[in-house]
């Protein structure tokens, strides 16, 4: 028999770093109501950027050793876990990526967990073979599984034979108290220029941002003076700056590294770019469109479930450097077009994308399926 409410639930994710998954699970621990839900989270590396804001909002946090699952670490992890879930009485865990859903799903079935969730909040083709496969099992075993676009959720049906009446599509959520328009000063790279494009992304090869650097340096000559500003770390940083040098853009291209204010330097762009060859449905061009924004977006995943193209951004064909040149050009020769369409994506993510309505969301999820067991 269930207690009462607030109900303790356990949210998981593999690492509290500035990446999407832990974003979204730092979010949602914050925005849940208390009066209902007593959050937990859990995560195999406690350290990173999230860690001190959960913290502060006065979230238990446990940190499980699991390194891998060949070894004594998964182990002890399991034991932990198993502890803490019957120390505080959990009846609802989520897990928010493929690591902790593949480790904790079937725990959690195992002791006998009311309600567990996995999320899938990607595409299959990302990720390794061994995690692929496994991730056939916590399909199988998970009460629901959440996923942040409707273009997932046709990947699992299609392509996984997930039954539909086990998926739930919910949107990730955007922070309007932290991500809005408004004036930011201009570091001194950027002091002159007339007009910023760039992106916020960790550098990763699915993000394509060797698109967006080619493309810029086709229409570069409609304003000298513009810059492109690509915020984030990754692997593919050492051939994304070989290809600025190749194309002669150091003057006009700066990277900067990765940060946790990414609204910051959302607030500097006046165009925002996210050229991905994949995507669920990314909180970077979220937060760039309620930073009023104006946006592109590759037409993959969920892009198309966000922008809707013509009216508060624009899409084009994915891998397609020409078709992004032309949707640069046109908002850089085009200011009128750029503030409306910056104008409307932030009435936009306002209006349909806060995190008060993704919690909510969430909330009835769970409270839904507390009261069937």
């Amino acid at each position: 028999m269930l207690p009462t409410p607030p109900w303790p639930i356990l949210l998981l994710v593999r690492q509290l770093t500035i990446g999407g998954a832990e974003r979204d699970v730092a979010k949602l621990a914050r925005y849940l109501d208390r009066t209902r839900f007593q959050p937990h989270v859990a995560c195999f590396y406690a350290q990173g950027e999230r860690l001190e804001e959960l913290k502060g909002a006065g979230i238990p946090i446990l940190a499980l050793p699991v390194r891998s699952f060949h070894n004594w670490t998964a182990v002890e992890g399991a034991r932990l876990l198993r502890r803490y879930i019957r120390r505080h009485g959990i009846v609802l865990l989520q897990a928010f990526d493929a690591p902790t859903s593949i480790f904790a799903v079937p725990l959690g079935r195992l002791l006998r967990v009311p309600v567990v969730i996995a999320s899938h909040l990607f595409f299959r083709h990302l990720i390794a073979p061994p995690q692929y496969q496994a991730l056939a099992a916590v399909d199988r075993l998970a009460h629901r599984i959440v996923v942040n676009a409707h273009a997932v959720e046709r990947h699992l049906i299609e392509e996984h034979h997930v039954p539909k009446e086990r998926i739930f599509v919910s949107y990730n959520g955007v922070e309007t108290s932290v991500f809005h328009p408004g004036p930011e000063p201009r570091p001194p790279f950027l002091a002159g220029a007339s007009l910023i494009a760039g992106t916020v992304c960790v550098l990763r090869e699915e993000k394509r941002l060797d698109l967006l650097v080619r493309a810029f340096a086709q229409i570069r000559h409609l304003d000298p003076r513009m810059k492109l500003l690509i915020v984030g770390g990754g692997d593919m940083l050492p051939a994304w700056l070989a290809l600025r040098r190749e194309l002669e853009l150091e003057e006009c291209c700066h990277f900067e590294p990765a940060t946790a204010d990414a609204a910051r330097w959302m607030r500097l762009m006046d165009i925002f770019v996210l050229p991905s060859r994949s995507e669920g449905f990314p909180n970077a061009l979220l937060e760039a469109m309620a930073c009023g924004c104006a946006v592109i977006g590759s037409a993959v995943g969920g892009i198309p479930e966000l922008i809707d193209d013509g009216r508060d951004g624009f899409l084009f064909p994915p891998g397609d450097a020409g078709r992004l040149a032309g949707r640069l050009s046109t908002l850089v020769t085009d200011a009128e077009l750029r503030h409306r369409m910056g104008s409307e994506a932030a009435a936009k993510a306002r209006a349909r994308f806060s995190m008060e309505i993704t919690a909510a969301r969430m909330e009835r999820l769970y409270e839904s399926l507390l009261l069937s067991r």
